[in-house]
């Protein structure tokens, strides 16, 4: 499947209003909707935690032809690490694990040996390309479009717009949500506020809480801060 610049708004992230590779922001929804892609069923908990889950090895640095990497910083970092993590912390063939390994298709590659490798593990066939063997081929096919760069590398300050604060985004949330989950939201961080303890130095840390609640949106603090009272009454 062929990159689609389309398909992602690459060209105004330098004109957009907040930094969207910025890890304590987001595209707005508004501006940008989700578009739904499939569904992730859960059915069943795991028959074995430590087979189903503590050897899971999720690699953000494996993609679905089409889709790439975003110059996100965190990202990034990421896209080597996590697979090092899981060479070192489950083994080189942790792939091979019944959890990890491809359910729909045999992969096809040259991953060969190692400790603890699964059966098979590719027999006598040849783990060298290019060979006499019908092994298989690097096609160098571009799977998703290349990032633009200007200018040189380093650490700049981001225009800051003002959507671009601290505040802003945590307001469109409390707005964006229906009023039933406004009240459970609320709530939720009220009763979790109440308990600070009840001496001057637990007043100065609700008050201070309240206000940042206040600075995303008046309503949204002075619903947690009547909430905060009643339950401290």
């Amino acid at each position: 499947m062929p990159y689609d610049p389309g398909w992602a708004p690459a060209a105004e992230v330098a004109s957009y209003k907040v930094n969207p590779f910025d890890l304590t922001k987001v595209w707005d929804y508004d501006d940008y909707p989700l578009i739904e892609v499939g569904q992730l069923e859960l059915n069943r908990n795991a028959d074995n935690y430590f087979g189903d889950v503590e050897q899971a090895g999720f690699d953000p640095g494996n993609f679905v032809p089409g889709i790439g990497p975003s110059p996100d910083k965190m990202l990034q970092g990421r896209l080597f690490a996590y697979g090092d993590a899981h060479r070192y912390r489950l083994g080189i063939n942790h792939t091979q694990l019944r959890v990890n390994a491809p359910h729909a298709a045999a992969a096809n590659n040259y991953g060969r040996d190692g400790l603890m490798a699964g059966e098979g593990n590719g027999g006598r066939a040849k783990n060298y390309e290019p060979n006499s063997f019908d092994g298989p081929v690097q096609t160098d096919e571009a799977l998703f479009g290349s990032l633009d760069t200007t200018g040189g590398s380093g650490t700049y300050q981001w225009h800051q717009h003002s959507e671009g604060n601290h505040f802003h985004q945590a307001g469109d949330l409390k707005r964006l949500i229906d009023e039933a989950a406004r009240e459970r939201l609320i709530e939720n961080i009220a009763g979790s506020l109440s308990e600070v303890q009840h001496t001057a130095i637990g007043d100065g840390i609700i008050e201070r809480s309240i206000a940042h609640f206040r600075a995303a949106d008046p309503d949204y603090g002075a619903r947690i801060e009547t909430s905060v009272k009643a339950r401290r009454a």
